[in-house]
């Protein structure tokens, strides 16, 4: 799935007449970035959830043939945040039953990256995770708290914030969320929060009934999120320079 719903307001004014996975990076849009990459890695359907100016990301795929892929698309009247966006597209991933069990990818429209997404599910595969998160050491207002055995354990919404504790281990380490998961659709009927909720929400809860959300160190990778003007310019030298995998 990829989350590309959002106003992109950190976007403005290039976000004042299209949607955020409608904003070009040298040439190439946010969404098409996206979905190459996911097709560089196999993967054959997509599901995109869509919100702002959602008809031009609608006819935007169908002049593209959709890139190729089987791509559906869930319009949200009322934006639903990452764990309802997700949980309203339950269907998607469980209408196979011979790969419901697989995991899937969720990734966010405005993230570019290195990141080896078959690494990731192995390792989340090899943890037998309920879910898979790609982490950084970085700088960040917010920041998600694992423990020595790389399991969500809390997370600090602020620098000055009280950090909320999911579940109590004698050493955290804040790493910050890169915007990419690898989940297993077992999440769905565990996800009991309803209407506009984060996804991260429901990982803090699941993790303290004893459910693994485990990291990925992603640190070796490019990644970059695009959600300032000055992050488009930067990525575009990056590509330019081919930094990032195209």
């Amino acid at each position: 799935m990829v989350l590309a719903a959002g106003l992109g307001t950190r976007l403005r004014p290039l976000t004042n007449d299209r949607p955020k996975a409608l904003v070009e990076v040298a040439g190439r849009t946010l969404l098409e970035i996206t979905l190459a990459r996911l097709r560089a890695f196999g993967v054959r359907e997509v599901i995109v959830n869509v919100h702002h100016f959602a008809d031009l990301v609608i006819a935007y795929l169908k002049a593209h043939e959709n890139f190729g892929m089987r791509i559906e698309v869930s319009r949200e009247d009322l934006l639903l945040d990452t764990g309802g966006g997700l949980k309203k597209v339950g269907w998607f991933f469980l209408e196979d039953s011979a790969s419901a069990d697989e995991p899937f990818l969720l990734h966010n429209v405005d993230v570019i990256s290195t990141v080896d997404f078959m690494k990731m599910v192995q390792a989340h595969k090899a943890n037998q995770a309920l879910a898979t998160l790609a982490v950084r050491k970085r700088e960040s207002s917010r920041q998600l708290l694992f423990d020595e055995q790389l399991q969500l354990c809390g997370r600090r919404a602020g620098r000055d914030k009280e950090p909320e504790i999911a579940r109590p281990a004698p050493r955290l380490e804040p790493l910050a969320f890169s915007g990419i998961h690898i989940i297993s659709p077992r999440l769905f009927p565990l996800m009991k929060e309803e209407g506009i909720f984060s996804i991260i929400d429901s990982y803090l809860r699941l993790a303290a009934s004893g459910e693994k959300i485990a990291a990925f160190r992603a640190d070796q990778y490019y990644w970059r999120d695009l959600g300032k003007p000055a992050d488009l310019q930067q990525a575009a030298q990056d590509l330019e320079q081919k930094v990032v995998l195209q």
